[in-house]
């Protein structure tokens, strides 16, 4: 608690004259403006020959996927209007790859695989053109195979409107074709693929699968089988890794191929492992209660890169943040790396001592960071926003603190505390700031470290806020992970509201001002928070679930089953269902609330929030309600970002804390 207050005390010091004015309800420069306008995201850096790759989410360009070189064009390499993302998995990811200076990427619109060589600037297609507009053949995780001059990587199949479920495997595509064959399958048999791998000989191929009802982080299995001269499978693949309730992620060779690396969580903890291939033997690198996993949602996604033969560079989470760290192989030595960054993803390396990762800070937005191994320096090369360098912008932002506090069941959870800090404001003596609980998605996710603007958006209006990690967030261990089996709706909604009840008790937020927001599994928090529990004067719900047990009855493959662990198997368990989902308990929601959506969302469609505002609607329940048009599950355009925003805000500010605004 101490930390807390120094915290606080540290956010709220500023020299010279300052307005008084109540929380809630200062004028700050971090506006929606500017966060669309500068913004971007950040993902998936790639190393290829002395070049450095990454993507970029442009909400600017309606969200568009840009693939840009460092020291390339600002405008990027695919052009306009190509987009290089996917919906394998509905979730996406690693819809690109670059290999020789050519890139190959799966294009938004209409699934296709795209191929754009160095010196050009009009892709071609390599796959062949959808039989419909929804996409038939989509394409994700792949990898150049130079052995055979082919793609290799994940596809769903859509084409058979008669089945249930689009078809998972693991397809090859030949770089020089015209578009004429949707792939050749390599591996199938399985609900799920991802994390296609092929020996440095190109002889073997490796890869990850699950099955109807697991989640990549609940169990996987690595698959293991040899190719023969034209790289087609010779023999039954071999099970090396995983299964069970055993988790895996990410595998990949050696550099001189004799063994296959991996992430298990077979010890409680996702840990990295070695399969020797000769011997069929097993060993763990470097055991830690530490997280060098995360949770598969996307492709594309990597942890750890090998920098020689005999070293790994690893980024791992240990009580909610992140470090970066050189692992000898030969001497089974973690050296962890003294960088100012506390979130890292994506990492990449070389022989050549050059390492590159995503990397962002409470002070820092995620950031395309390279790291020279020999000198220990490291240069960014790209931030989200340009914002953070803004003198301007920079003093409105304020400390973050790692908060531990009690919760239901004698146990403990976790938060990241953002406490209120303007320089050119102070409270009235006496007044405590409202508290904004963030409840991140997934549910099987976890809240960033990395410097966000949206907080500051409300942190520089005297509004504190707490990112909760609440139970089944990742970062902590299977254990922790596992506190969400079967819970949802209850530990979740439990650890969000001991999280304001801990900061209120020790006076650092207004007990009777707490609000609660979230997306997605974070809207169906705070949707459960808000109709379950008294606590909560407000709350805002962006494409969040409120019927779980229609999403059971309909929603998209990846998670076609998700509920069976998170609730229970359905319809044995519909009473559990009916009794968990707010929609059906509306009369017990008595505070307002505001609703966001996409109305081309394929995961949670719009009449679930429509059932919810209609209830609400009907008993005078200040309801807010906002469709964006061509938006889908999690918003990409910057008008709708922007508006959003501003309209959360505004209607807390009217409905709920009743405060005027000093815009």
């Amino acid at each position: 608690m101490a930390k807390i207050k120094r915290a606080q005390a540290k956010a709220s010091a500023a020299g010279g004259t300052r307005t008084v004015a109540p929380y809630g309800s200062w004028k700050s420069a971090i506006s929606s403006d500017l966060i669309v306008q500068q913004s971007i995201s950040l993902s998936e850096v790639r190393l290829d020959a002395d070049d450095i790759y990454w993507v970029e989410d442009r909400p600017q360009e309606d969200g568009r996927s840009v693939i840009v070189r460092a020291g390339g064009p600002s405008e990027g390499i695919n052009p306009q209007p190509f987009s290089a993302r996917d919906e394998v998995h509905s979730y996406g990811g690693g819809a690109w790859v670059v290999d020789n200076g050519n890139l190959y990427f799966s294009n938004f619109t209409d699934g296709r695989l795209y191929r754009q060589d160095r010196n050009t600037t009009q892709p071609r297609p390599i796959t062949p053109a959808p039989l419909s507009l929804d996409r038939n053949w989509r394409y994700a995780d792949g990898f150049i195979d130079r052995h055979r001059n082919r793609w290799i990587g994940v596809r769903e199949d859509h084409t058979d409107a008669t089945q249930a479920y689009p078809v998972n495997t693991i397809v090859a595509v030949d770089l020089n074709d015209s578009g004429s064959s949707p792939g050749t399958i390599l591996a199938s048999g399985h609900d799920f693929f991802s994390s296609p791998r092929l020996s440095p000989d190109g002889n073997r191929l490796a890869w990850l699968a699950w099955d109807h009802p697991d989640m990549p982080w609940t169990s996987t299995t690595l698959y293991l089988v040899a190719l023969d001269h034209a790289g087609i499978p010779s023999g039954e693949p071999a099970a090396v890794a995983g299964g069970g309730e055993i988790s895996l992620f990410q595998p990949e060779w050696a550099p001189d191929g004799s063994a296959l690396f991996y992430v298990s969580d077979q010890s409680g903890w996702w840990n990295i492992y070695s399969y020797d291939v000769s011997h069929s033997t097993t060993r763990c690198i470097q055991a830690m209660e530490a997280e060098f996993g995360r949770a598969q949602w996307r492709f594309g996604m990597s942890t750890y890169a090998f920098a020689g033969p005999g070293q790994v560079v690893a980024a791992y989470v240990k009580d909610g943040l992140t470090s970066l760290a050189s692992l000898d192989l030969v001497a089974r030595q973690i050296n962890r790396f003294d960088l100012p960054f506390t979130d890292v993803s994506s990492v990449r390396a070389d022989a050549r001592g050059r390492v590159v990762f995503c990397g962002g800070a409470p002070d820092t937005p995620m950031s395309v960071v390279r790291l020279d191994l020999n000198s220990g320096a490291h240069h960014i090369l790209k931030q989200a926003t340009d914002a953070a360098h803004d003198p301007n912008v920079k003093r409105f932002f304020t400390a973050v603190t790692p908060v531990r506090f009690p919760t239901t069941g004698r146990r403990n959870a976790y938060a990241l505390y953002y406490p209120p800090a303007n320089p050119d404001f102070t409270a009235p003596k006496g007044d405590r700031p409202p508290l904004f609980v963030r409840c991140h998605g997934g549910p099987t996710a976890a809240a960033s470290s990395a410097l966000d603007l949206r907080i500051h958006y409300w942190t520089s209006r005297g509004i504190a806020v707490a990112d909760v990690n609440y139970s089944g967030s990742t970062g902590y261990g299977r254990r922790y992970r596992n506190r969400l089996h079967r819970r949802w709706g209850i530990v979740d909604v439990n650890d969000c509201v001991n999280a304001a009840k801990y900061l209120a008790a020790r006076r650092s937020t207004d007990r009777r001002r707490s609000i609660i927001s979230g997306g997605s599994a974070g809207g169906y928090t705070t949707l459960a928070a808000l109709t379950f529990r008294k606590y909560f004067a407000g709350g805002a719900s962006y494409y969040g679930v409120s019927d779980i047990s229609a999403l059971a009855k309909d929603t998209h493959k990846f998670e076609a089953h998700y509920l069976d662990w998170l609730i229970g198997p359905y319809p044995k368990d519909q009473k559990t269902y009916r009794a968990r989902s707010p929609v059906f308990h509306a009369e017990r929601v008595s505070k307002p609330v505001i609703f966001f959506q996409g109305d081309e969302d394929p995961i949670v469609p719009p009449n679930q929030a429509e059932k919810m505002v209609k209830a609400l609607r009907r008993r005078k329940i200040p309801a807010g309600y906002l469709l964006f048009t061509g938006e889908r599950h999690g918003f990409r355009m910057a008008a709708n970002i922007k508006r959003a925003l501003d309209a959360e805000l505004y209607f807390y500010a009217t409905e709920v804390f009743r405060t005027k605004l000093l815009f």
